[in-house]
């Protein structure tokens, strides 16, 4: 395990593969920590320098009193690759992790050098859904609201309690600490990229699951139609987390866009 204390939190984090490859990024969705991404690294680091992390509140990284700004979240991920010596990475970023990526891309154009940006967009829900997401997990922790949650992440045949995968990554999710996911509702509920990423001059790949139900294929192909020469692919059979349901398509779509 690694930690390094950045930006005035302790950030949990990794580094796998190959060390003098090309460096890529892995930032994690909401309610999870950087082991959704394990079967898509597994494909990847023969070749690729992999950088994972717990963002701020999540997995065994420190949780800092909520509420949390994106740029809270930026600025951690800014520190902790300052810290590794990265620049001129890959950033992929999921759901939140995606406005994270983003939001870096925007402050931090020296680290960034393509963006894959993995059902996510410029600016996720309402003041209304946030607030009352956060309402329902401080009043009854995360597990209350839990079951409305995975439905959004994954399809129908993956949501069988007979599938110890699907389990596990429920106990991810209710594991997480309320400061944490609370605090990055509020984050969420508060960012709007539109601008910013219209601004935007990087190679960026744009990948949703057809079933996702919490960004939406039209939503994130309305991100990828402000950042000029983006790519959009949906992945089939597939949910809010790709990676988890159909990590060897998203680790090819990502080998592919990586290698042109």
């Amino acid at each position: 395990m690694q930690f390094a204390r950045v930006n005035g939190v302790v950030i949990h984090h990794a580094v796998r593969g190959r060390a003098d490859g090309p460096v890529v990024v892995f930032s994690n969705s909401l309610g999870t920590d950087f082991r959704i991404w394990d079967a898509v690294a597994a494909e990847l680091e023969a070749d690729y320098r992999l950088v994972l992390y717990d963002k701020r509140g999540h997995g065994m990284s420190e949780a800092a009193p909520a509420p949390y700004a994106l740029t809270d979240h930026v600025n951690d991920l800014a520190a902790l690759l300052d810290h590794l010596g990265v620049t001129n990475a890959a950033i992929v970023g999921l759901s939140v992790g995606g406005l994270i990526a983003q939001g870096l891309a925007a402050l931090r154009p020296d680290l960034v050098e393509r963006l894959v940006l993995c059902d996510t967009a410029h600016k996720i829900g309402t003041d209304e859904l946030w607030n009352a997401r956060i309402d329902a997990v401080k009043e009854g922790g995360i597990a209350s609201i839990a079951d409305a949650i995975l439905e959004r992440w994954f399809t129908p045949g993956y949501r069988d309690p007979s599938n110890a995968d699907f389990v596990g990554y429920k106990a991810m999710l209710v594991r997480q600490t309320v400061d944490g996911y609370a605090g990055t509702c509020a984050a969420l509920r508060d960012a709007d990229l539109t601008e910013s990423t219209r601004a935007l001059k990087v190679p960026a790949l744009c990948i949703v699951g057809d079933q996702d139900g919490s960004t939406p294929p039209d939503l994130v192909r309305s991100m990828a139609g402000l950042i000029a020469g983006s790519r959009f692919e949906i992945i089939k059979d597939a949910g809010h987390l790709p990676c988890i349901e159909q990590p060897a398509a998203t680790a090819k779509l990502i080998r592919e866009f990586l290698s042109n």
